[in-house]
């Protein structure tokens, strides 16, 4: 089978482990399932088994390295029983993903070569949800003659605003149309978050692409 990619929440409540994500890759999973998950987690050693989704069980063995000032990572093996992908095995690797808090600002470039500064200093990050995102909250500012200012509309996967794993999808209504952003972050909150944009409605509708920093002012 090809890689799969898996993100989602996964709490802790002393050696208990629980969690939801969805997993993408392949032909056997639908992503916008929540998959459920269990397990235990003593002295670095996680175990995890999944709920079982359309027969197939995942679990998972591994251990976890903290190191400070830096993603926790996870290490280990996995294996699928039931299902369309009974019998896949293999490696698992991961990380975990700081908050999204605080000052972040960067430039939408349009397909014309434009530049718009955008950027907040109270992005703000609340959840998980039920389906194990986070949804963002925070107002917009920007530098240019379409836009001034639009407020973030939290949500939770798959409807913006909201961050999976690594991917980020903002809804930002302003006063001269609406701007729906998709991305990738990076694996803390010391990383960038590029992507592409879009914006509809208003006088200045048009496509593009665009980073957020917690670095630029």
């Amino acid at each position: 089978m090809p890689a799969l990619t898996i993100a989602g929440s996964i709490n802790q409540s002393g050696s208990s482990v629980s969690g939801a994500v969805h997993v993408a890759g392949g032909s056997c999973f639908d992503q916008p399932n929540v998959i459920g998950l269990t397990g235990t987690l003593t002295d670095g050693n996680v175990s995890l088994t999944s709920a079982s989704v359309d027969r197939q069980v995942i679990t998972f063995a591994g251990n976890i390295t903290i190191k400070a000032n830096f993603p926790d990572t996870l290490t280990g093996t996995y294996a699928i029983n039931g299902g369309c992908a009974n019998g896949d095995q293999g490696n698992v690797t991961g990380y975990s993903m700081g908050a999204f808090n605080g000052s972040w600002y960067g430039n939408l470039t349009t397909a014309g070569g434009a530049d718009i500064h955008w950027g907040t200093d109270q992005l703000g990050q609340v959840g998980p949800s039920s389906e194990g995102s986070f949804g963002l909250t925070g107002t917009f500012s920007f530098d240019g003659a379409c836009f001034n200012s639009g407020k973030l509309t939290p949500g939770t996967y798959p409807t913006p605003s909201f961050i999976l794993g690594t991917s980020v999808a903002l809804n930002i209504p302003t006063d001269n149309g609406t701007i729906a952003f998709v991305g990738t972050a990076g694996p803390d909150e010391g990383g960038l978050i590029v992507g592409t944009y879009t914006v509809t409605g208003g006088s200045c509708e048009s496509t593009g692409t665009g980073y957020l920093s917690p670095w630029e002012y």
